[in-house]
């Protein structure tokens, strides 16, 4: 390996090639410098136009008279003439705006400042000049030589693009299209012989002249740079095609065919093409030819990695039937037995699991009660299952109590634990003629009871620790009573953790509530409902951990 890195390549690189056509291309971004030109040349012409128009502005604006505006101003926003205004309006009468002018001697002004607006019109060749007051989002029309005298007084709401405009100040120069085409606008005040500006002097200069002529240079520039793209595309897809697309082009089709090779594949499956370039391509073409063989490789071995899968899978299925034999799997368990019934079940999150139960008759008067959850999974979690399930049963049947007992197993397990394993254990021993238990918790999930007409609860008391976690340790013992009619429901913390696609754990109190919902069902049929419960819940998330639960229901004294 280090001697196929450390080589100096002597052949040309296909970068260096594919370089040279896009040097060839590069004249495409002629086209964006033409697009650029055409932006720069437009915003240099608009910058121009914008500044001209605005000192024409700033001129008119200077020789207008602020005073006579203002008088004019006043006139037509009175009542009286908006009233004369407004009918003129719906009769198209123009004469009644000029004789009211007159009669307030204010029509010698308005012609005077009509006379002097065209005069620069003209002289500008500008689209048109006016005299207009704003206030808000109105403005109020005053003199315009292009209109006729109803524009006089008349109201115009502001552009959206004017909003920030609310009184009669300097507005920046624009450049915008409009039902004219396109115009260069300016505003600049109109002052009083106090300084108060009380107009707005707007003159809009026509580009449509100019616009034509930027359209018709970009679309010269565009075709030009549309011809040398042609050219362009034509020219490269000829060398793409000798240099890349038709070497690829065997290659692909060769890779196909030895995917689609049907059966084992041999080393005659691996492909030989006349490709000897010395760039990348040809270097694809020797790393394929090498994954191919390791493949083949791969392929043997995993013939025989499949094979050993197999045999462990069955191995797996023997250990999953021995465990389950290993448990009571028979029910009722004691026909003859009729002061309790119980039921039993263990779901495992895999082929082997490391919970289990157990009941047993220590004597004739007394019912053992195991159910226990080994820390992990699989076949270790197993094993230490079998040997913990043991050594219980063996030290209750000789007499142990349930503290006694896993105080015994505790210090056997802890002996030579080098993986790390604990076992939490919840067990318990019941008279079956009087009802009353003894119980001992090994950091097991608290018990669920249901009294006799009653609903079930969660009996949460401070447990003991693990086993197999400290040495030297006494487990403490709970004693209890059954009346005929309870029902005690225990559980491995596979069914509280079971957990949705969501991440939410199915919980004590939904366990307890669906416990709740036919409380008077037996043990079999509340284990049912409960695992019907679970698997709603969970849906289609994985089972993370083995799901284990036991219930007995106390009947009393054994019917004669």
């Amino acid at each position: 390996m280090a001697e196929k890195t450390g080589r100096k390549k002597n052949w040309i690189s296909l970068s260096v090639k594919l370089n040279s056509v896009i040097m060839v291309l590069v004249m495409i971004l002629a086209s964006g410098l033409a697009a650029i030109a055409y932006y720069v040349n437009g915003e240099r012409v608009d910058r121009f136009f914008k500044e001209n128009t605005a000192e024409e502005a700033l001129a008119i604006a200077y020789f207008m008279d602020g005073d006579v505006v203002e008088k004019l101003l006043t006139a037509v926003e009175s009542e009286d003439f908006q009233a004369m205004h407004e009918k003129a309006e719906e009769t198209d009468d123009e004469a009644a705006v000029t004789d009211w002018l007159k009669t307030a001697g204010l029509y010698d002004n308005f012609a005077a400042l009509n006379e002097t607006l065209g005069s620069y019109r003209d002289n500008l060749n500008a689209k048109s000049i006016y005299i207009q007051s704003v206030k808000g989002n109105r403005g109020i029309n005053l003199v315009d030589p292009s209109e006729n005298m109803l524009y006089i007084g008349s109201i115009e709401i502001s552009a959206d693009e004017f909003d920030a405009y609310q009184t009669n100040e300097h507005i920046d120069p624009t450049v915008s299209t409009t039902e004219f085409g396109w115009l260069c606008s300016a505003y600049e005040p109109i002052y009083t012989s106090d300084g108060r500006a009380v107009a707005l002097l707007g003159i809009d200069i026509d580009m449509n002249d100019v616009m034509r002529e930027r359209q018709q240079f970009l679309r010269i520039m565009l075709f030009f740079a549309a011809m040398l793209m042609i050219v362009a595309v034509l020219l490269s897809i000829r060398v793409m095609r000798r240099m890349a697309t038709k070497p690829l082009s065997m290659l692909s089709k060769a890779v196909d065919g030895f995917a689609d090779a049907k059966g084992g594949y041999t080393k005659e499956d691996i492909i030989s093409l006349p490709i000897h370039s010395q760039d990348e391509i040809g270097d694809l073409y020797k790393e394929i030819r090498s994954m191919q063989g390791r493949m083949v490789e791969y392929l043997d071995n995993l013939t025989l990695v499949t094979a050993e899968k197999e045999r462990i899978s069955t191995e797996l299925n023997v250990a999953t039937q021995i465990q389950a034999e290993m448990l009571p799997r028979v029910f009722p368990p004691f026909p003859d037995r009729h002061e309790f019934d119980i039921y039993a079940s263990m779901d495992p999150a895999k082929e082997v699991g490391g919970d289990f139960y157990d009941f047993f008759l220590v004597d004739h008067d007394h019912l053992a009660l195991v159910i226990a959850d080994v820390s992990g999974k699989g076949v270790p979690a197993a094993l230490v299952m079998v040997i913990t399930k043991a050594l219980i049963k063996n030290r209750l049947t000789m007499g142990d109590t349930p503290g006694e007992a896993l105080q015994s197993v505790n210090e056997q397990m802890c002996e030579g634990n080098e993986t790390g394993h604990f076992v939490t254990v919840w067990l318990a021993l019941l008279d079956l003629r009087t009802g009353q238990g003894v119980a001992a918790n090994a950091g097991h999930e608290h018990p669920v009871i249901r009294r006799k007409d009653g609903q079930y609860e969660l009996v949460v008391y401070r447990h003991s620790p693990a086993i197999a976690v400290i040495e030297g340790i006494r487990f403490k013992e709970h004693t209890f009573e059954m009346q005929p009619g309870d029902t005690l429901f225990v559980y491995t913390d596979g069914v509280p953790e079971a957990t949705n696609s969501q991440n939410v754990l199915f919980g004590t109190d939904r366990m307890v509530e669906v416990l709740n919902r036919n409380p008077d069902a037996g043990p079999e049929k509340q284990l049912g409902e409960m695992k019907t419960a679970i698997d709603e819940f969970v849906g289609e998330a994985p089972q993370f951990d083995d799901i284990t639960m036991l219930c007995l229901k106390y009947n009393g004294e054994e019917r004669a």
